[in-house]
């Protein structure tokens, strides 16, 4: 059995639509997630809220989110 968990992550730089989609591509693509909810606050600071089935690490999401061209901020 796994130990489901949620998290939401701040991001910076997120603009549009076309954002919203790198950015859940970028969590998508991070082993254990099963699910990505992502709100934009255009000129503000965007949320992720990412489900895994354990913890995620904390430097592979920072990794993504700044290969995806945006920036990872405290939760």
């Amino acid at each position: 059995m796994t130990d489901q968990q949620t998290v939401t992550y701040g991001i910076d730089g997120m603009t549009c639509d076309h954002c919203v989609m790198s950015v859940d591509e970028a969590f998508r693509e991070l082993p254990g997630v099963t699910d990505v909810r992502v709100d934009l606050v255009a000129g503000g600071r965007s949320t992720a809220t990412v489900t895994s089935t354990g913890p995620l690490d904390h430097d592979a999401v920072d990794a993504a989110i700044d290969e995806a061209g945006y920036t990872l901020v405290a939760r």
